[in-house]
Order: structure tokens, then sequence, then C-alpha cells
């Protein structure tokens, strides 16, 4: 892939998850007077002999105690051991990378007092593939994602493991096998490192990307499901949406009939067909699609400024020689973010089952019962929709919102947190339940469709009814189903069934 270069505060959306889809990364070399300016001026602030959060005091509660001048190198190495207190499961490399590299464009903006070689620091990880092991848990979102970022400093410094390629070392093995030494912290160096919201925005931006796949590829197992229910596109005109105005759904119905155009399927029951109405799950994408499509735009706009945002505390300001402390590491932004997506994915999801349900239950969709060809005998998809059910009633009790809960911290000084880390955190779980159902409904709805042959449906349909069927067959008989659901959601995760941008262009979340 194309590296990335990193220009501080202008990175767009498409840049980032480049990033976390592989891209290496590089900082525009243009922003190295300001972090070498910055951090000058964290030396002569120190010369007024004034106190200064986390530079010459403690941290938290313990603020107002006075840290001595040979102290503070010392005061900043301990704020990352002390910290470094996460639980459970590491990290994956992709989000960690994710979040390495915003770290490092919130850093070089020039207000976190870091010197250059602090920098050099963490873009040497990323050359040379080193991610520190991070535990995912231990953040409540404010004052920033304080544990896990303590872990990421940690391995700078030469404590705690990092992943070499997929082989977990000693941090201090990993960085000689690099041929890099352990970083030195000066004055503040080590709370801006810790202070900050990308754990939190790393996950989240993660999912943001992941559920713009999902909700994709979801438009066209909808649309495939539609032709196997012989339902009809006249719900997709769009001059019904026009009246609406919502954009999100004009746009999808906009998509929704253009996979369908050309169908025979459809042109099979234009005329003559006695249904007046399909269920909702047909009828009603273009508004609920539609409507999960506007909010995760609204989740990417936030997640856009977060993560060019600075977001530490005290933030330095190099042109009055300025500590000042406020309060940008409080992530409530990042929460409501990550609490928007979760009622997105879990939607997506939710409305795919529905239409599986349908699918299978020939009082609905007039296909053999469970889309086998010999019901009774054999039970086909029967317990397909079940997982798919069982997938989307997780999500549905995953989905609670985060960002409503608060616990306060640090013996009340810090009295109201955000909860983002793990709001963001557990979407990754709901987009691997709906990425599943959506792959359920892959195979239901190509299932579906071949009982109509030989009519066909459109050209953008039958290629992805084709890639599919490059990996799961036609069920005649029952067989052991497992492998072709994880064979249709890899399909899913990758895009796979996604039409060619030459073909058609489905709607997008991420603006370039």
């Amino acid at each position: 892939m194309t590296a990335i270069t990193l220009v501080p505060g202008h990175v767009a959306l498409t840049q980032w998850r480049d990033i976390y889809r592989g891209a290496p990364v590089a900082l525009d070399p243009a922003c190295a007077p300001v972090i070498a300016e910055s951090a000058r001026a964290v030396g002569r602030i120190l010369a007024k002999g004034e106190p200064i959060y986390g530079i010459n005091t403690g941290f938290g509660k313990l603020a107002s105690v006075r840290i001595e001048a040979a102290d503070l190198k010392r005061l900043q190495r301990n704020i990352v051991l002390s910290h470094a207190v996460g639980v459970g499961e590491a990290m994956p490399v992709s989000v960690c990378r994710l979040m390495m590299a915003l770290k490092l464009a919130s850093l070089a903006r020039g207000a976190s007092g870091i010197r250059p070689e602090t920098i050099a620091s963490l873009q040497a990880l990323l050359d040379k593939g080193l991610t520190p092991v991070v535990p995912a848990q231990g953040s409540v979102g404010a004052s920033g994602d304080l544990a896990p970022l303590a872990h990421m400093a940690a391995a700078m410094i030469g404590v705690g493991e990092i992943f070499v390629g997929e082989t977990r070392k000693t941090a201090m093995e990993a960085l000689a096998g690099a041929g890099l030494a352990p970083l030195i912290l000066g004055p503040k160096e080590g709370l801006a490192l810790l202070n900050g919201t990308q754990f939190s925005c790393a996950y989240a931006l993660a999912a943001l990307f992941d559920a713009e796949r999902v909700f994709a590829c979801a438009l066209v197992t909808g649309a495939l499901s539609t032709e196997a229910a012989k339902g009809s596109d006249t719900p997709f005109d769009p001059r019904i949406h026009v009246l609406r105005g919502h954009v999100g759904q004009q746009e999808t119905a906009g998509s929704l009939r253009a996979l369908m155009a050309g169908s025979a399927i459809r042109a099979s029951h234009l005329a003559g067909d006695a249904r007046v109405q399909d269920p909702y799950c047909l009828r009603c994408q273009p508004q609920v699609m539609g409507a999960a499509l506007d909010i995760l735009r609204q989740a990417a706009g936030t997640l856009a400024i977060e993560a060019n945002g600075v977001t530490d505390n005290p933030l330095i300001f190099p042109g009055t020689d300025e500590a000042l402390s406020g309060g940008n590491f409080h992530a409530e932004p990042v929460a409501f973010a990550a609490d928007i997506i979760a009622l997105a994915v879990c939607e997506i999801g939710s409305l795919a089952e529905r239409r599986i349900a349908m699918l299978v239950d020939p009082a609905l969709s007039a296909l053999p019962a469970f889309l086998t060809p010999h019901p009774g005998l054999n039970s086909g998809l029967m317990m397909a929709q079940v997982t798919a059910a069982a997938l989307v009633s997780e999500n549905k009790q995953r989905a609670y919102p985060a960002s409503v809960d608060s616990i306060p911290t640090s013996a009340n000084q810090e009295d109201h947190v955000s909860m983002a880390a793990h709001g963001a955190r557990r979407l990754m779980g709901m987009i691997d339940n709906a990425r599943a159902v959506i792959a359920i409904e892959l195979i239901a709805a190509v299932q579906g469709c071949d009982f109509h042959r030989p009519l066909t449906s459109s050209a953008t349909l039958e290629t992805a009814r084709a890639t599919l069927r490059a990996k799961v067959a036609h069920l005649d008989e029952d067989r052991h189903l497992h492998p072709d659901i994880e064979a249709a959601t890899a399909l899913v995760r990758d895009g796979a069934i996604l039409p060619a941008h030459a073909v058609l262009t489905l709607p997008g979340v991420c603006a370039a």
C-alpha cells in the first residue's frame, strides 16, 4: 500500500482507514520546527519556577505535590510504570498501529511539549513493525486513555512486551533486535504520551471503517433478498424519497434501484402480481438503511475532528510560554460517536435477520420451506436463521449507550468520565456479529434466487452471486454448514461481493 504522510491536523478519514488496513505511516517533515519549539517552551516554562501540572507536580489528586527538579525525569518514568495497569486481551495489531499513528499526529501539532527524539522513537516503532502489547481493558475515557497508552509508552522505554510480526517479545528484546535504544523521557513527556483519547478513537475509527463495509454489503444482500422473494423495486422510486428529504434515504434507494436494474427476475412479475406491498424488511430498506447511513456519517464527522485534535493536558503554547490545564482528554465526543455507530450496526443486522426469516418462511416468500428442495428430510437453513437471531439479540444488548455511565475515579478528582473506551471497544464484537448475519443472508438470498432459474438477476447481483457460489455450493441436501458460513463471512469482511466502482458506486460513510 502507498505510504500515508500525516499532516498533523489535516489527516482525512480515508487516510486513517488506509493506516488501519496496513499502510505505512510517515510524519510530514514540515512539522519538525513546531515540535522542537514546543519542547523548548517546556524548558522556558520550567525556568519560571512556577508549579505546572504534570511537569513539576504529581498527577490527578496528587497535583498539589511539588516535584523537585532532580526528579522530573523520574516522575515521567513513574507515571508510565504506575499507569500501565491494563488487563484482558491485547489490542489487535491493526487497531494498535492506528492508535500509535493518532498519537503521533497529535503530538506533532506542537502543543504537547514532546521532544523530536520522542517523536522519532514512536515513528521508529511504526517503521520497523514493532507494535506494543496493549491490554485492551482499563480505560474509562478520561483523563484520557491512561492505562492503554501507558502500555504503549512503556514499550518505548523498554518495559512490557512488543509484537514483532506475530511474535510476542519483551520490549527490551524487540527494541534491541530492531537496533533501537529504550527512550529516556524528558519533562512532560510521559504525561503527554499517556494523556489523550487515541485508544478510544482508534477503536471507534476501526469500527467505523468496518461498519462502512458491512453497510455496503448489506445493500447487496438486501437487493438479493428482494430478488429471491420476488419483491418490488417500486419502493425505491426516487419520487418517494425526495418528498421526505433525507440524503441517506435517497442515496440508499438509488443504490438498491441500481443494484436491481436489468433483472429478469424483477421483470417476470412486473404485471399480474397479486401482492400489493412487500414486508417492511424489503420495502423500508431505504428508510432504515438510509437512517443508518446518515448517523454513521454523523459519527464519522465527529471522529474526523477528534482524530486531528490535541487531547492531552496541560497544553503548551510556545508563543506565550504558557502551560494551560484543561479537559481535552475527556472523550465524550468519542463516546457519543461510538454509541451512534452501535445503533447503526445493530439496526443493519436486525433488518437483515428479518429478511432471512422472511426467506425461510414459505408463508412469506413463496419459496420452499427453509430454502431446501426437500424439506422434512432436510432442515435447510432453519438453524442458520436461528444463529442470525442469536447474533442480532447479542447486538441489541450491546447497543445500550456506554456514554450514559460514569464512575468517579482518582479520589473524586476525576468525577465524571466518558466510558468511551468500552463504548468503542465493544463495537468490534458487534461488527463481527453483524458481518456474520449479512453472510447468512447472502447464503439465503442466493439460495432463494437459485429457485428462480433460469431467470437471472441484474449483472451486478449475478456477479455477487457467482462470487459466493465459487466458495459455497447450492444447498441441495443437508450438509455441515459452518464452513459455508465462515466462507461467506470472509467474503463480507473483505468486501468481495461489492460491485466494482466502475460498475456501481455504493454510498460511502467516510469522505476523503
